[in-house]
């Protein structure tokens, strides 16, 4: 099978472009210059020319608070050009994952949400994703919209590496605690894309891992297994928060748990709880000296 991965450099990405060459297909994985998703009909225009049988569509626009001051990029990025990749795929026959988001519902249900709730976004960044997901539905039905959430990995940039990086400092730790969520990691994430894949599924889909927590006690945890594990880490408390006094130029739902139910049956195991993925993320970031 031919794949086309966007955002194949990005911490989802990466574990994305791997798993699929261990599994033996061909897999293509432009640099962000050769594939520009600021320019949606250059794009279009390219990935026909690659004619591939899946495209997996990691790349976006995340940053969520300079979003508020750059929603052209924003909307550019995650609505106009995963519409036109979908419609490429729409136009050659091919099928397209696309990657969502927790950040498109507001977060004021007590809930998990469903695929079937309605979302109502909070932020640029969150608004922008969701008119994603209706534009690749609208140029391809048959398309995957997977939404996950809190992702974190051994590749780029994000909470726990920040959170091992500042404890190693002995930075002070304040931590919002009334945002909850589900931290989820990047190679679960991609045994759920294929496996939707490998099923030839279609549709919305939710997948994060199982549980949940707040922000802070997700830093919690990350020292306290760092510290099992042999980390240096210097600072050995993380302050609770309101997100109040952590006042960000985009507005977080403060629940945005994922209800997980419709995409069990396609996984060949039960989704595991988030802290026991956190381990074997560290575990391996531990072991990966060109990761940090």
């Amino acid at each position: 099978m031919r794949v086309l991965v966007t955002g194949g450099n990005g911490q989802l990405g990466t574990e994305v472009v791997r798993e699929f060459n261990r599994l033996g297909h061909e897999v293509l994985a432009p640099l962000p210059e050769e594939l520009d998703f600021l320019d949606p009909d250059t794009l279009a225009a390219k990935a026909t020319t690659l004619q591939v049988d899946w495209v997996v569509n990691c790349a976006a626009y995340t940053h969520v608070d300079r979003a508020e001051s750059e929603p052209e990029q924003a909307f550019t990025i995650n609505r106009d050009s995963a519409g036109s990749l979908a419609s490429v795929a729409a136009e050659t026959g091919g099928r397209l994952l696309h990657v969502s988001t927790d950040f498109v519902f507001d977060g004021k249900q007590s809930r998990p949400y469903r695929e079937d709730d309605e979302p109502a976004p909070l932020s640029v960044y969150g608004h922008s994703k969701w008119e994603g997901d209706k534009a690749v539905l609208a140029a391809l039905p048959a398309a995957i919209i997977l939404r996950t959430a809190w992702v974190y990995g051994v590749y780029g940039q994000n909470f726990v590496k920040t959170m091992l990086r500042l404890a190693g400092e002995g930075k002070p730790l304040r931590v919002v605690d009334d945002q909850i969520g589900t931290p989820t990691w990047t190679a679960d994430i991609v045994q759920a894309m294929v496996a939707l894949v490998e099923a030839d599924a279609s549709g919305l889909f939710h997948y994060t891992s199982a549980g949940e927590t707040s922000w802070c006690g997700f830093a919690r945890a990350i020292l306290a297994e760092a510290i099992q594990l042999g980390f240096e880490i210097k600072t050995r408390s993380v302050e609770a928060i309101p997100t109040s006094e952590y006042p960000l130029p985009a507005t977080r739902p403060h629940y945005s748990v994922l209800d997980t139910r419709k995409i069990q049956p396609y996984l060949a195991s039960p989704i595991p709880p988030w802290r026991d993925s956190l381990i074997k993320m560290l575990k391996e970031l531990q072991a990966c000296a060109d990761c940090w």
